[in-house]
């Protein structure tokens, strides 16, 4: 955009705007006076710790929320949506992270659902489907089978799909909430490639993401919220990421890790010895009790199977896994890994890592069975104790804990997944992405955490595929590269440039220096 286009845009009246917003539950504010003006053909970042008020102010734009006080303003003139078809109308579409794509449903289908639909007498006009869609595709650059099934796309073309819906009911203002979080790099690029299209079309995008470097890199302006206020509004190019993070958590941004101590021992808590897998290959290491052990590398690089490998989750084909001086079985189920000490928190937390339509309460009681159950019968004073424990150990915000974990936010989530994983008082803890889609300040407290397990005895082994991460969070850190460990070095005074040659597999040139 030209800065004549800018200068144009910035007097012309915003696309989408909130004044004074303020929104109870049960008496307790979410949003207080929340403020939020996006421009037309702008990207326009929403930032804030889970908690802050983002969702529920998204909410508010869309029309799942009526605001208890405050004003909405569409281009100038003030609105009211009673519900998200309202919204829709006025051309304000969100699209969240968890993607509404039908996979049963060709590509065509999906582009055109509901309403959208062109049919005559309630008959489908396929030929005008399908041409509407390409047209839509064609807007955005995308060149996607229209008559392939929505299931069998990847990510990012799932992604392409959903703009592409939006933009069928004519969407001026996209919300979009986390949309990078399943995509890799190369996909990313694309993605911002079609905002920056639209954009220059004058959509106005509001774009929420808890990847900062993702903000600096795209977005034309920013706006902070912290505990329903909004803190800030101004243009990125004035600001700077650890600026973003003292306004989002209050606090400065080198506070983000905790001190490391002198917490590992000698005493070796899991070995592993020329472990095979589908991609792993002869991977050997020590961990040792009280350590916290990163594991990074390039995606495919095996570091997940890894984790999988060790708690159950995924057979191996050779090698040996000792935990305590104890040799698993080979192939052990997830129930002996567990049984013997090693628990997972898996990176896909909503699939696999908790029962969204479940309780908290629920949650955290079917994973330890055999601590809250006598001879088949279950107590629920035992499940109080540890639900209580594990609700307050790691500060889970929720009404009740009888709340369904789907209602939480992704850091919140994270933290019931953790619970249910910490009841169970594991010697090893494998946590996979431990921090990802969840909020800076939300990963302050994990870090905390994970170091407060390590003082505690307890050995964790964390994936990232953030180097930052992995240098801030553990005591030593191992890279692996196709299905092998190509380096090690204490994290301490840990090089980036190191550790990324790694993650490409030169470890060669880093030994003959050494």
């Amino acid at each position: 955009m030209s800065r004549l286009e800018e200068t144009t845009a910035r007097n012309a009246a915003p696309a989408l705007e909130a004044v004074g917003i303020v929104k109870r539950f049960d008496g307790v504010h979410a949003l207080e006076g929340a403020q939020l003006s996006v421009l037309p053909g702008e990207i326009h970042a929403l930032l804030g710790e889970n908690g802050a008020g983002k969702s529920t102010l998204i909410k508010i734009l869309t029309g799942i929320y009526a605001p208890d006080s405050g004003t909405l303003r569409r281009a100038g003139d003030d609105v009211q949506f009673a519900n998200v078809r309202v919204a829709k109308r006025a051309g304000i579409v969100a699209l969240y992270q968890e993607l509404s794509i039908v996979p049963s449903l060709s590509v065509a289908e999906n582009i055109l659902l509901g309403d959208q639909t062109p049919s005559s007498g309630g008959i489908v006009r396929w030929g005008a489907l399908r041409r509407r869609a390409k047209q839509l595709l064609d807007r955005i650059h995308q060149r996607i089978a229209l008559g392939k099934l929505a299931g069998e796309l990847s990510p990012v073309q799932q992604t392409m799909v959903a703009f592409a819906r939006a933009l069928a009911t004519d969407a001026q203002v996209l919300i979009l909430d986390e949309p990078t979080a399943s995509l890799t790099d190369t996909e990313i690029t694309e993605l911002f490639s079609v905002l920056r299209r639209l954009r220059d079309e004058g959509v106005a995008i509001v774009y929420v993401s808890h990847r900062l470097e993702e903000v600096f890199e795209l977005c034309d302006r920013l706006t902070i919220m912290r505990n329903g206020k909004t803190i800030v509004t101004k243009d990125v190019a004035d600001s700077h990421i650890d600026e973003v993070i003292s306004n989002m958590v209050g606090r400065a941004a080198g506070e983000l890790y905790p001190e490391r101590g002198a917490t590992a021992t000698g005493e070796v808590a899991l070995a592993v010895e020329q472990l095979d897998g589908r991609r792993v290959k002869g991977v050997s290491f020590v961990a040792y009790k009280g350590e916290v052990l990163g594991i990074g590398g390039l995606a495919g690089s095996g570091r997940s199977e890894l984790l999988r490998i060790l708690s159950g989750a995924q057979r191996h084909v050779a090698g040996s896994i000792t935990v305590d001086g104890r040799m698993l079985p080979n192939s052990p189920s997830v129930g002996r890994a567990l049984d013997a000490g090693i628990a997972l928190v898996p990176e896909e937390r909503r699939s696999q890592g908790v029962i969204l339509a479940s309780t908290i309460r629920d949650n955290i009681a079917l994973a330890n069975i055999p601590a809250v159950s006598t001879m088949g019968v279950v107590s629920g004073a035992r499940i109080s104790d540890i639900v209580d424990k594990g609700m307050a150990d790691l500060r889970i915000k929720a009404r009740t804990s009888r709340q369904p974990v789907g209602e939480l936010s992704g850091g919140n989530q994270q933290k019931v997944v953790l619970a249910k994983m910490l009841a169970r008082k594991p010697s090893v803890l494998l946590m996979d992405e431990p921090t990802r889609g969840i909020d800076v300040g939300t990963k302050a407290e994990i870090y905390r955490l994970i170091r407060a397990l390590a003082a505690g005895g307890t050995t964790v082994i964390a994936v990232s595929s953030e180097l930052p991460e992995l240098i801030g969070m553990s005591d030593r850190i191992l890279i692996m590269h196709e299905g092998r460990i190509s380096g090690e070095v204490a994290a301490e005074g840990a090089d980036e440039e190191v550790l990324l040659s790694y993650c490409y597999g030169k470890a060669d040139s880093h030994d003959d220096d050494a």
